[in-house]
């Protein structure tokens, strides 16, 4: 579909930053502190720190209160447990370089950028710090330092009325499904991510400039 017979032109996008943008996976750390032992890996992170502890965190929990509150349950996981925020930078495993292709061909032909990230408002600096190109975003939205995170309709709504976003002119990008649904029900396009060639096809249907192949 060209950009021609699109009604509406698209003029801003919308990013999720962990899996889109930046590889993130606590197995990038816990790798290195469980060695051979896959199965005891798996058993903390889905028992001890496992994605509802950590989704906490990405609604404004503090790192603190996680720790104690994981160490109070599991006390002998201490050294473990603690390692999580320690050691959290090490959970980061660089920039998804094509999707960031993406991201700069949008902003070169002039597409606004933005991000929404389901992320702790803690760590979040060690991110903004070590990647350059979120600098290319006129506005990020980090779910920790709000209280509220995808899919619930107010970050989305908070999205657009902080950054004047027309939700009808639009695209968010999400790897998770849920998400996906959740900014459509607020009016927003949205495109699942699974690869960035997959993207490119995806956004190029919405008439946005970025080059396929």
């Amino acid at each position: 579909m060209s950009a021609q017979s699109h009604p509406i032109a698209i003029n801003t996008a919308v990013f999720d930053l962990g899996n889109v943008l930046i590889r993130w996976n606590p197995r990038n750390l816990y790798k290195k502190l469980f060695g051979d032992d896959v199965e005891a890996m798996e058993t903390f992170l889905s028992e001890v720190c496992n994605t509802a502890w950590n989704e906490q965190q990405d609604k404004g929990r503090t790192w603190q209160e996680a720790i104690e509150e994981a160490i109070a349950r599991h006390p002998g996981q201490e050294a473990l447990i603690r390692a999580y925020r320690e050691r959290w930078e090490e959970t980061l495993d660089g920039a998804i370089e094509d999707t960031v292709s993406i991201l700069d061909e949008l902003h070169a032909n002039g597409i606004r950028l933005l991000a929404l990230t389901n992320w702790s408002a803690e760590t979040f600096p060690i991110a903004l710090e070590r990647f350059e190109f979120l600098q290319r975003f006129d506005g990020i939205l980090v779910s920790g330092a709000e209280g509220v995170i995808k899919p619930s309709p107010e970050i989305f709504q908070l999205l657009a009325s902080r950054y004047d976003v027309d939700c009808s002119r639009a695209v968010f990008i999400d790897d998770h499904r849920p998400n996906i649904e959740g900014a459509q029900r607020e009016g927003f396009h949205a495109i699942q991510f699974f690869d960035a060639a997959q993207l490119r096809k995806d956004l190029v249907a919405l008439g946005l400039p970025v080059q396929v192949g």
